[in-house]
């Protein structure tokens, strides 16, 4: 060993002795301050709204098209985001780029709300790059899904704001999806966010969109959640929201069941999981046990793993998620469940 080696380890452990013999942790992000409830003002038909791409390019022409005729279906005006038609690589342009085009959204006095082309990956490299003491300042509608899952829980952590979990600008915008956010962002309800009921088709009995109780009960909590792998990746940063006393809501796709175990075992080590008030589980569409078929846990088994010890309401089969149909939902905004009847009651009006 050399001289410069040897005296490195000497200090090494030297440091360590000083502290009991034990070397420090890093320390982790310190915790974001609790923000009092804030509320944007409804949309309402003739509203400009901001249409941003927060992670994926939108490679094709059409789709963007067809999202912005969609909003102007809708009732909307559109301002299309500076670099929403940029690419870099598979992202709409650069982080600087995408982060600036929504914060110069909430700045421009002329837009109402904002809304995402699309999700897709990347909206957790740009989550500490916008501009939360402006967002605060001007409050606005902030909706997606998916990887959007960062930045309505991010925002929301950092501000206060109520942000919808919510479809994206290019989703299907059938009457059960259009109904769930018109009622909520445009007209100010408290609807019960409830799966349709009697759709047995041909069969005997209903067998699409069922609920199922894992474990009974009702809870009054803040909504929070959304995409399960981005929200486990927020894990001790300072964007992870404070699930403390929430009903925690969560869906996937395209994941292999073990994957999803390791993901809720991030949520239960960084204690997301230790008060929450009860769990919404949307749909974990084409969660699958891969090639070990099912010599692995089933996601009954890992369900059940998780979420029984903690002695709270779960119910699963919520329409949320990535599929055609879906709830709007209020992040940040209080609800009860009632997970025998497999339903969500917002309590009060999500915007003003």
């Amino acid at each position: 060993m050399t001289v410069q080696r040897r005296q490195f380890f000497q200090s090494v452990g030297a440091g360590a002795a000083a502290l009991g013999g034990v070397c420090a942790a890093p320390a982790l992000a310190a915790p974001a301050p609790v923000w009092p409830v804030l509320k944007a003002r409804r949309l309402r038909p003739g509203d400009t709204l901001g249409l941003f791409s927060p992670a994926n390019a939108t490679f094709e022409r059409e789709p963007m098209q067809l999202a912005i005729e969609a909003m102007q279906a809708l009732g909307f005006k559109v301002k299309v985001g500076a670099h929403a038609r940029s690419r870099y690589g598979q992202f709409a342009g650069t982080d600087a780029q995408r982060a600036s085009d929504i914060n110069a959204l909430f700045a421009d006095d002329e837009v109402a709300g904002l809304i995402a082309m699309t999700g897709g990956s990347g909206c957790n490299r740009i989550i500490d790059k916008l501009d939360y003491a402006l967002i605060r300042a001007k409050p606005k509608f902030f909706g997606g899904f998916s990887d959007l899952t960062a930045l309505v829980n991010g925002i929301q952590r950092q501000t206060g704001l109520v942000t919808f979990h919510c479809p994206v600008a290019e989703s299907e915008w059938n009457d059960f999806s259009l109904a769930s956010f018109r009622a909520i962002v445009m007209q100010a309800q408290s609807p019960v966010l409830r799966n349709p009921s009697g759709e047995k088709g041909d069969n005997l009995v209903q067998t699409q969109d069922r609920t199922s109780t894992i474990r009974p009960g009702i809870a009054r909590g803040r909504l929070a959640g959304g995409n399960l792998a981005v929200l486990s990746s927020l894990a001790g940063s300072a964007y992870m929201p404070d699930t403390r006393g929430c009903i925690l809501f969560i869906e996937e796709i395209n994941e292999y069941i073990y994957r999803v175990d390791r993901m809720l075992s991030t949520l239960r080590l960084c204690g997301a999981l230790d008060q929450l008030a009860g769990v919404v589980l949307g749909k974990f569409t084409k969660c699958e046990p891969g090639d070990g078929r099912y010599g692995n846990l089933t996601l009954d088994e890992v369900f059940d793993d998780y979420f029984l010890p903690l002695h709270v309401p779960v119910y699963r089969g919520a329409m949320i998620g990535h599929i055609k149909r879906k709830f709007t939902l209020p992040v940040g905004l209080d609800a009860e469940m009632d997970a025998d009847a497999g339903t969500l009651q917002l309590l009060g009006a999500a915007v003003l």
